[in-house]
Formats: C-alpha cells, structure tokens, sequence
C-alpha cells in the first residue's frame, strides 16, 4: 500500500470504523490528557509525546528534551497500543496542523519500519469542520500484541558532534525550522539560550501551512524546498528545531511533497545549546 503521508478529514470519515485503522491524539502541552478526555475524534486513543515518544533525561544536554526512546522499549509501546504491522495508524494534533508531536509520532513509526501511517492533514479542527464525530468517552483498548517487529531506527539521524562538523561546510544544509525570533537570538521561551547553530538556515516549520492550517500542495512544497537545497542531496541536509520534535513537521512535509528524508537532529537546539557550542545571533 503506498499511502500519502496525509489523510483528509473526509477520506478519514470512510475508513474510521475499520477494525484495522487505529486513530491516535498525539496532542501536547498543558492539560493535554484533560483535553483528549473532554473532546476527542471518535474512536481515537491517547498517546503522550513525553513518556511514550521520548526517553526524557535529567539532563537535556545529553540528547536534548525530547530523545528518542531506546527502539525496542518502542517496540514494547507498539505492541502494547495493539499496533502491529497490518494496522492502518492515523495520527492527529489539536492546533490545525501545526502541532508537530503527531508528525514525530510519524516519523517515529517510519523509522521503525510500518508503512501504513498518516497525519491528518488541519488536525482535530479540521475534523471538526467537517462534521468528524466526536466524543467525550474513553476508546476501548485494543487486545495487546506482540511488541512490534523492530529492531533499530532506519530513517537518517546525527548527532551534535557531526552537527557541528558540516554546519559551515558549503556542501551541506543544516534547516533550523524554529520560529524566526528564537532563531535570531531575540528570545527563547523554552531553552537557555536564544540563537542558532553558526551556518543554519532558518526556514520556519509555520511556513508549511497555508493560512487556514492545512499543509501546502504537494507542488508547493517541492517547489520550496528544491529552491532551498539546490544541488545539496538529501543524504547532506540536517534539519533540527528545539527538542526533535517540531523538525518532524518539515520531515513530514517534505515526504508530502514525495521529496527524499534528510537527516533528523534529535538533539536540536536543546542539545547544542548546553554543550558550550558556538551561538550565533542575526543582530
């Protein structure tokens, strides 16, 4: 099955009460469970970014604030939710499309190997707008299975020493998809620090969207991220945000646009900036 990385809220209302297509809220932030108990897209399950899609340390300097989980504990999540290799896993957020920890739940699965997975492409408001059901009630659990067939992560990573290595080289694209304040080093609402990696490129992940909060064509964004790359391949293009998380947004929306995956910087800004590595500023 070749499926688009993106499901619309109409093509998901003829598949949604399939046995095999499971939905997920991958919804953040505060209240975020509270929220999913309220209101939720019929059907749907609840995952949570920080303990079921990260391995979160102590110290964010090893590996930043949100690193990946060691991939057979994933495997064990896996099997646990009842996904197995068959399931058909549909993936939403509650901020149109613009929340990014559905999208690192996508990448997540991908580089664990399963094909059939897709965002849905304006979130939960989206849905809504198109009369999607939604209810208050919890979702029956599935029947565990085995944890999933996974064995290491298979989509592209490096690590903050190789970051630092190419970041300057001219053969090479390291994509900050941040917002553009905490790029420029005016402020930083999470980190220590404002700034950049010295010889990024700050494309914002917002810029993926079109006004109403549903991702550009799929010739739109070619169109963009050829301009942007030019002659670099795939296999030298880096692209990172605040924790992993948000850069999977790019990721997913250059697989919209059928585009090859670059690498993905877990560690992100979270990492680099607490590891006494050079900042730059734009001012």
């Amino acid at each position: 099955m070749n499926l688009s990385p993106l499901i619309t809220a109409a093509e998901l209302l003829n598949i949604y009460q399939n046995p095999e297509v499971m939905i997920f809220d991958v919804s953040s932030g505060p209240d975020v469970k509270r929220n999913y108990e309220a209101a939720h897209l019929e059907g749907a399950y609840f995952i949570d970014l920080n303990s079921q899609l990260a391995d979160i340390k102590d110290d964010a300097s090893q590996g930043g604030r949100h690193p990946l989980p060691d991939i057979r504990k994933f495997a064990e999540t896996l099997g646990g939710l009842g996904i197995t290799k068959d399931t058909h896993v549909v993936l939403y957020d509650d901020k149109n499309g613009s929340n990014a920890a559905a999208a690192r739940f996508w990448w997540m699965l991908k580089s664990a190997g399963h094909e059939k997975v897709q965002v849905l492409n304006g979130g939960l408001q989206e849905a809504v707008k198109q009369d999607f059901p939604v209810d208050g009630n919890p979702t029956p659990a599935k029947t565990p299975a085995a944890p999933y067939p996974a064995e290491e992560w298979k989509l592209p990573t490096i690590g903050l020493d190789e970051v630092e290595h190419v970041s300057q080289n001219p053969e090479y694209l390291v994509i900050d998809v941040r917002d553009k304040y905490r790029y420029d080093g005016i402020s930083e609402p999470i980190d220590l620090v404002a700034g950049h990696i010295p010889g990024a490129v700050n494309v914002p992940f917002s810029e993926n969207l079109d006004e109403s909060g549903v991702f550009l064509n799929p010739n739109e964004l070619r169109n963009k991220y050829d301009r942007l790359f030019g002659d670099i391949s795939h296999e030298n293009i880096t692209v990172h945000c605040g924790s992993g998380v948000t850069a999977c947004h790019t990721l997913l929306a250059l697989a919209y646009a059928g585009m090859e995956l670059p690498r993905l910087y877990v560690g992100s800004w979270s990492e680099w900036s607490r590891n006494d590595k050079t900042i730059a500023t734009s001012s």
